[in-house]
């Protein structure tokens, strides 16, 4: 596992599991000019668009205490197609494991969250409550729509979301009722009381149902974690990639309701 040292901002390989330090983990959407492998080992990659996220979420992380960021954009050597395969049958348990997640909602400038921390605490919403957290920017961020959040979403025990210029917004824990409103899934589940196991493949499927990915084989790749499976990447395969995710899935589950699924 290679991860960006948050103090220096420079890239640490790490062979072995046991030998990981307590890092924290980003979780954004892509946009222009994201900082890859090979600009933190090349030339001062502090001109591009997608620096300033990953500066303050280094900043974050040694306020936290914590010594090591993961970031995708940079902790991947993506020419190397076998540690991208790797990488990515591994990336649900790496949000698992790190101590906290960063959400970054960066098209979120005005999040008023201090009432949708009132509405998470509320028992019943009114349907008046559920339009105003549904029409907020909270709910219509980009970070909503996207494939590979999902498994980012549900995956961290310890899930904090940031607005554009990284002003904490809440706890996964502290606007789980808007959170569930806004992604579909069950309190019980984002909150780990519930086991993913517990819950159907057809009611997992439609989690994904709205969310797109870049690439067409990313719509299968990233729920690999959300279902436990482990495959091989082929891209270039196209809706192919889903395909085999649900072979798959047939061959590890009795349930039923993956033939519901169009």
């Amino acid at each position: 596992m290679r991860l960006l040292d948050a103090r220096t901002m420079t890239l640490e390989t790490f062979r072995s599991e046991y030998e990981v330090p307590r890092y924290a983990i980003l979780s954004h959407t892509w946009d222009l000019e994201e900082v890859t492998f090979d600009d933190l080992n090349g030339s001062d990659p502090s001109h591009l668009q997608g620096y300033g996220k990953i500066k303050e979420a280094c900043r974050q992380t040694c306020r936290d205490g914590i010594h090591y960021l993961w970031v995708d954009t940079c902790c991947i050597d993506k020419r190397s197609s076998a540690e991208l395969s790797e990488t990515i049958n591994s990336m649900f348990k790496w949000y698992q494991a790190a101590t906290v997640c960063y959400a970054y909602l960066q098209d979120v400038e005005d999040p008023n969250i201090e009432t949708f921390k009132q509405l998470s605490s509320d028992l019943n919403l009114t349907s008046e409550q559920e339009a105003q957290i549904q029409q907020s920017p909270f709910a219509k961020s980009r970070w909503w729509t996207r494939g590979w959040t999902l498994q980012e979403l549900i995956a961290p025990s310890e899930l904090i979301f940031y607005d554009k210029a990284f002003g904490r917004m809440g706890s996964k824990e502290e606007l789980v009722r808007v959170i569930s409103l806004v992604s579909g899934i069950d309190e019980a589940v984002l909150l780990h009381k519930t086991s993913l196991t517990d819950v159907c493949v057809a009611t997992k499927m439609s989690w994904a149902a709205q969310r797109k990915t870049t690439r067409i084989e990313d719509m299968a790749y990233s729920l690999l974690g959300i279902f436990g499976i482990y495959m091989a990447m082929l891209y270039g395969e196209g809706d192919r990639a889903f395909i085999r995710l649900q072979e798959e899935i047939i061959k590890s589950t009795n349930d039923q309701s993956i033939f519901a699924w169009n």
